[in-house]
């Protein structure tokens, strides 16, 4: 298209575009944007336009421009999402591996079982009691006093 050409339609649709822009986006800047884009395309590229599809043509370009600018943005957001994710997992993934170093140096061999068994195996005061041969009231105190070394040494502030 030929500048002039160019130029009528950026002032007879612009104002028009803006507002379709402005609705889907809620971002003045990002609407200029959507626009300018869209008569930069006109400008640089070789679309012809005939005179009863211009306005249709336009207004089709800045909603399409408008949704995949919203995708990508929502892409953007799920992306950093996922990435904060990882981190934290990676995050905890750290800690824990601190506190069963921390058990294995510092607990006893029965305070590293009953640890071992309520924590990672899952089981109940009642099972630990059994397979370690004392009573729930002892599987009790140990589990309490080692999660009690723990913040201990983890968290001595909070204390």
């Amino acid at each position: 298209m030929k500048r002039k050409e160019i130029e009528r339609l950026f002032r007879q649709h612009y104002a028009k575009m803006y507002r379709v822009a402005r609705t889907l986006l809620y971002d003045g800047q990002e609407s200029e944007d959507v626009v300018s884009d869209i008569f930069e395309n006109l400008l640089n590229g070789k679309t012809v336009l005939l005179p009863k599809d211009e306005e249709a043509y336009l207004m089709t370009s800045v909603r399409n421009m408008c949704f995949k600018r919203l995708r990508h943005e929502e892409v953007k957001r799920n992306s950093q999402s996922l990435i904060a994710m990882e981190q934290e997992d990676e995050d905890e993934d750290e800690r824990l591996a601190d506190i069963i170093e921390f058990v294995v140096a510092h607990l006893s061999a029965q305070e590293q079982r009953i640890f071992h068994l309520r924590f990672t195996d899952g089981n109940s005061y009642e099972e630990i009691a059994l397979s370690e041969g004392i009573s729930k009231v002892a599987v009790w105190k140990h589990i309490s006093h080692l999660i009690n070394e723990i913040k201990n040494h983890f968290y001595p502030h909070t204390l």
